[in-house]
């Protein structure tokens, strides 16, 4: 299954709305699961016009959850400053 294909997969019928960004079951990351699928198809707005999707996890435990993407928490890689050149380097 491919995360943005944009027919829905039928397992996500079963999905439970996750609290935390992992499995409501045993408490295994996104990163676990063995299938993905992201509802790119309906947006949700919201106040501040910012997008967000429903992000759908199949979990190794057979759990099957959802969370909003706005719910992420922030990559191990976000607060990394970006060069501006890499003239330093030379």
């Amino acid at each position: 299954m491919e995360a943005f294909n944009p027919t829905p997969p039928e397992w996500i019928e079963k999905a439970m709305h996750a609290r935390g960004f992992c499995c409501h079951k045993c408490g295994q990351p996104p990163s676990q699961a063995k299938a993905v699928w992201i509802n790119r198809r309906s947006p949700v707005y919201t106040e501040n016009h910012q997008r967000k999707w429903q992000e759908f996890y199949h979990c190794e435990c057979e759990a099957i959850w959802w969370a909003w993407s706005s719910d992420r928490p922030p990559s191990e890689f976000s607060d990394r400053v970006i060069r501006p050149n890499y003239d330093d380097l030379l």
